[in-house]
């Protein structure tokens, strides 16, 4: 049997951690998928799912220190259902994310200015090669240094 989710999506709103009595950390957050099509008079609509996500232990602690509201996130888990009886005593059923993996997609801030805290950007690229460009007395780059 197997029972795994895999979900890219943007955060609904900043995760809810909060610590059982045992002190175990647990959170939730909402997050939002979208899919596009076309309907039968040929525009572009967008569906919006809405699912929860649930984390646990160090998760929970990575994701109320790496996730905020609208950020898009990979999440890895599996579906479930639970049942509960809400405040009138009406039983209600929701079904869930466990997530096992969450990772942001957002670029990471940069921490100084030119210097990328990420993948390098068109500024570092372009720093990089003019400093490492040495060129003959004409000006001309040395044909060692020609990017193919």
């Amino acid at each position: 049997m197997f029972n795994k989710v895999t979900l890219i999506g943007n955060l609904g709103r900043d995760p809810e951690i909060r610590t059982l009595e045992n002190g175990t950390k647990v959170g939730t957050f909402s997050l939002a998928t979208n899919e596009n099509y076309r309907d039968k008079n040929d525009q572009w609509q967008t569906l919006t799912e809405w699912h929860t996500i649930v984390v646990w232990r160090g998760l929970a602690e990575k994701a109320e220190r790496d996730l905020k509201k609208g950020h898009l996130v990979f999440v890895e888990g599996k579906l479930t259902h639970r049942k509960y009886q809400d405040k009138e005593g009406v039983e209600r059923t929701v079904t869930e994310i466990v997530a096992s993996v969450i990772q942001s997609l957002e670029k990471r801030e940069v921490r100084q200015p030119g210097i990328s805290a990420g993948f390098p950007g068109i500024e570092d690229d372009f720093q990089s090669k003019t400093s490492q460009t040495t060129s003959t007395p004409s000006g001309v780059p040395d044909d060692n240094d020609l990017p193919f």
